[in-house]
């Protein structure tokens, strides 16, 4: 059975699923639906605009700090070094049903000099296209073990988000001898990924385990 995840919980994800080994990190969102233009139209920057969320994964060590460039996994790098994480591509729109986004991590091959992944979801072009995750609904991540698709936990992001144009969704990391993942959910004003490399410390302080 799933668990739900609120706020700040933490769950260990070997601990009912022993042997756990690989998992998907599916994570999903949907636009507000635009009615009549006008103002909604303007900051969505015209008719037609749709909103671009990427989700991406840093690979932390245990300073929350990335060895390597290469240590972050998006878009634009969809594997690892290691091979460990791999994004399966990008989704422009959000819309339909299911994760709009997937990545997939193989915890056993994953660094010992990698002691967390961060998941984070920016929006492409947030400025020139005047958008934010006020704009955004349902958005989520959820965690399956890819070998029986199972789902293992859920973490729905409930908080307004008005303004903001980045989320720091949930970490997974080393506990002992086992993984787990900690629900975030934290919004911010880092306009892309490059914003959000340069302040990975103050987020480790904020929001680090």
């Amino acid at each position: 059975m799933s668990i739900n995840l609120q706020k700040g919980q933490k769950i260990d994800l070997k601990k009912s699923n022993p042997g756990l080994s690989s998992i998907i990190v599916g994570l999903g969102w949907d636009p507000v639906a635009q009615s009549g233009g006008g103002l909604l139209k303007s900051l969505l920057g015209g008719a037609g605009s749709n909103i671009d969320c990427d989700a991406s994964v840093f690979m932390l060590n245990e300073k929350g700090q990335m060895n390597s460039s290469k240590d972050l996994v998006y878009f634009g790098n969809l594997k690892s070094i290691c091979k460990s994480v791999i994004h399966t591509g990008d989704n422009l729109t959000g819309d339909g049903d299911g994760d709009d986004e997937q990545i997939l991590v193989n915890l056993d091959k994953v660094p010992s000099t990698v002691h967390k992944l961060l998941f984070v979801v920016n929006i492409y072009s947030c400025v020139s296209r005047k958008q934010h995750f006020g704009m955004i609904k349902n958005a989520y991540i959820r965690v399956i073990d890819q070998a029986n698709r199972k789902e293992i936990a859920k973490y729905n992001l409930t908080d307004d988000y008005s303004e903001k144009t980045s989320l720091i969704v949930g970490t997974i990391y080393r506990h002992n001898d086992t993984w787990k993942f900690s629900a975030i959910g934290q919004g911010s004003n880092d306009t892309g990924l490059k914003d959000i490399t340069q302040n990975l410390a103050r987020i480790e302080c904020a929001y680090g385990v």
